[in-house]
């Protein structure tokens, strides 16, 4: 019973000092952050892409990938902006499985957190220095964001997490968009109530210290689909969804109104090849509302480099180890039919 203490783990400012951000790759993300941010506060009309693997297990995979993205992103820039997603940690609906790089490094061999959390900032340096695209990541754990603040671009809040308490004010005091995702039941008031939460002002215990956050004006709402009583998938991107949570969310008069729709989950009931059908639908209804128009910015694709999945002990390079995902060539088809559309 108890704790048993196995080793312990660098603080978030050794780790930096360590692995330090190289000033020319900050002044590439501060860049970046600055074009994400102005499509949120309607300074710009470019659509978001965050597209990825569902977790992020093989770093030399990983970079292969983002580096087709950096490579399709040149030709879409003037449409579509690209957020890779590097997710490092999982949630597991029964607490069982693979947990995500940060807890196993290697998914072949036994957890080691403080090697995890290396292998994770390594991996999205490395990205970002191969790509200049920053990424995005779930926010599972809020004490590991530290570990990443200076290279986010974007941070998700998952179905799971949306109601917690220190997920809400952590990131209110985040300064890049925070996705918060409906939770499984669908209940779309716990999502306007967890962006309110985060775009107000808290004070609490973050880091070792005692913090005052400013809100982040840049929280918004990802809906994600939900999962009924009987276990069956709820699908919350269709035109009637859309707007209907759409009028919703303007009554609450929340700062910056914006909805990035994930095209897979229990949207797609996981079948992962129905996202390109479901990205085209979500464009489509933007078509017929401005008010559609105007508040779905973004979308949430799984991809990778091979289509579907294997279990964590499989060695398929560049297959997802959790989640099925779209593949590549199925990928870049959709990024350039997409850019077609906006």
């Amino acid at each position: 019973m108890g704790f048993n203490y196995i080793r312990e783990v660098s603080t978030p400012q050794e780790i930096l000092a360590a692995m330090p951000l190289s000033p020319d790759l900050a002044v590439i993300k501060k860049k970046r952050d600055q074009e994400i941010m102005a499509v949120f506060t309607r300074a710009s009309k470019k659509f978001l892409l965050i597209i990825g693997p569902c977790s992020a297990h093989d770093e030399d995979a990983v970079c292969d990938y983002i580096g087709r993205l950096a490579r399709v992103q040149a030709e879409v820039q003037d449409k579509i902006i690209i957020i890779p997603r590097i997710y490092t940690n999982k949630p597991r609906t029964n607490g069982m499985g693979y947990k995500g790089m940060v807890h196993q490094p290697d998914p072949q061999k036994e957890p080691n957190i403080v090697e995890g959390i290396q292998a994770i900032r390594r991996m999205h340096i490395r990205a970002l220095r191969e790509s200049n695209l920053p990424a995005a990541d779930e926010m599972l754990y809020p004490g590991n964001y530290p570990y990443l603040e200076d290279v986010l671009s974007y941070v998700a809040v998952g179905a799971r997490s949306v109601e917690n308490q220190a997920h809400r004010l952590t990131c209110s005091g985040l300064e890049v968009p925070v996705g918060m995702k409906n939770p499984t039941s669908g209940e779309l008031e716990v999502t306007l109530n967890s962006i309110q939460a985060s775009q107000a002002s808290h004070v609490f215990n973050y880091n070792g210290w005692e913090v005052k956050t400013t809100g982040n004006p840049l929280t918004h709402a990802v809906l994600r689909g939900a999962v009924d009583h009987s276990k069956l998938a709820v699908p919350n991107y269709h035109f009637e969804d859309l707007n209907l949570f759409a009028r919703a969310y303007q009554k609450r008069e929340l700062l910056n109104p914006t909805i990035i729709v994930d095209t897979n989950h229990a949207n797609s009931n996981k079948k992962f090849a129905e996202q390109p059908r479901i990205a085209k639908e979500v464009l489509h209804s933007r078509r017929h509302s401005t008010l559609l128009k105007d508040m779905v910015r973004g979308l949430m694709i799984e991809s990778f480099i091979e289509e579907g999945s294997q279990p964590p002990t499989g060695t398929v390079y560049g297959k997802s180890i959790t989640d099925p995902c779209l593949g590549w060539k199925d990928s870049e088809k959709l990024i350039r039919d997409l850019a077609g559309m906006l």
